[in-house]
């Protein structure tokens, strides 16, 4: 949050990750005084608000924001590790809603090559490599949640890596094929098929 918070562009809220204001360090236990955008929901609750999944086009602006700030975070070697509905603010206060990342306290610092063994995160969304290989990298990871994030938005019901792997999630028919390819992209099952955030900001469904 220290290191966001140096290279920051602009005034507090101008970044997707929600400002550190200020900390405290007790010895036990350490305060974070954050930001708190005002109006917002988290992307679940406005998900449930718009009747329970959103439209393509209304999903595609969140999406895009959301890889944006996700590749920022990369090249700042942050991996935030829990990217997902409840941990996504969505800024009401506009026409055109407004993505805020929050809860970095699982988050860490990661090198390109970086492995992990032991996960963190929600454990409904656990990447694939995860179960079979014990170990997962930081960008396939975040690519893996930016499609469970896109599923949850356009369908109804909570997605579930398990589900998905024995082939019992339904995906939406009316989905356009641009928007269909990203979201089977992003939910590869093999991390090195699975393509970068930087070609995420190039696939034609956000263009």
């Amino acid at each position: 949050m220290l290191k966001l918070a140096a290279e920051a562009d602009g005034p507090v809220g101008a970044s997707a990750p929600v400002s550190l204001l200020d900390w405290f360090d007790l010895g036990t236990e350490l305060i974070l005084v954050l930001e708190r955008p005002l109006p917002a929901v988290d992307l679940h609750d406005y998900i449930t608000e718009n009747g329970g999944c959103l439209p393509e086009e209304k999903a595609k602006v969140i999406l895009k924001q959301l890889v944006d700030a996700a590749k920022d975070l990369e090249d700042k070697h942050i991996f935030h590790r829990d990217i997902k509905s409840e941990n996504i603010l969505i800024e009401t206060g506009s026409d055109v809603p407004r993505v805020r990342i929050i809860d970095f306290g699982l988050s860490c610092f990661a090198k390109k090559r970086s492995v992990y063994r032991l996960f963190y995160g929600t454990p409904i969304h656990t990447p694939p490599e995860c179960y079979g290989r014990k170990k997962y990298r930081a960008g396939p990871t975040t690519v893996w949640q930016m499609g469970v994030v896109l599923y949850e938005a356009l369908h109804v019901g909570d997605f579930n890596t398990m589900t998905f792997l024995q082939k019992e999630l339904k995906f939406n028919k009316d989905l356009s094929p641009h928007c269909r390819n990203f979201l089977d992209a992003c939910l590869t099952n093999v991390p090195e098929k699975r393509p970068t955030l930087g070609d995420l900001q190039l696939h034609p469904w956000l263009r």
